[in-house]
């Protein structure tokens, strides 16, 4: 694994140093990230199931994609970076919201994260890492919400944290598709 740092970050986003992306992870210290959400013209969101190797969450399913911008690179430039790393495409993004969140994992690693959410559409084909992605599909949104219910397990824990916020941007922004 590639030695990496993460930014700092205190309550309101200002970055107040570095550490090592593993260091900041055993530590729980907050830094700064990014989460991706993609849809595709019906409406489905993009879901990826992430590597088995993952250093934490292996093997669940999640959003597009979700990383930390590199010292320097900004927000959306890392999104749109990561987008081509992980799933081989680049389509235009919009932030939508930020949030902090802090979540610990079996493994003695804690996410603590000021997330920068994006949405994009894309319609094209995915050409997957299979050192980042093991699987990949588009579904809907009420579909997603019955297999996050029926098994919670198989989602990552930023995913269900941030869910009902990326559901009711969904239904407001592909309201045309819904059926009369």
């Amino acid at each position: 694994m590639n030695k990496q740092n993460v930014i700092l970050v205190n309550e309101q986003d200002a970055a107040i140093g570095e550490m090592e992306k593993m260091e900041a992870h055993r530590k729980g210290l907050m830094h700064r990230a990014f989460s991706v959400f993609i849809f595709n013209s019906k409406g489905e969101m993009l879901l990826q199931r992430r590597a088995l190797h993952k250093y934490h969450s292996g093997g669940l399913w999640s959003n597009a994609c979700c990383s930390h911008p590199y010292p320097g690179e900004y927000v959306e430039n890392a999104a749109l970076r990561r987008l081509k790393e992980e799933l081989g495409f680049q389509t235009p993004v919009n932030k939508i919201f930020e949030f902090t969140y802090r979540a610990a994992f079996d493994n003695g690693l804690t996410e603590h994260e000021y997330d920068h959410v994006f949405t994009g559409e894309y319609n094209g084909k995915l050409n997957i890492n299979p050192d980042e992605v093991s699987d990949y599909c588009f579904r809907d949104i009420e579909d997603i919400r019955a297999a996050m219910q029926s098994h919670p397990e198989e989602f990552t824990k930023w995913f269900h944290i941030v869910f009902d916020r990326i559901e009711n941007w969904r239904n407001k922004n592909y309201s045309h598709l819904a059926t009369s």
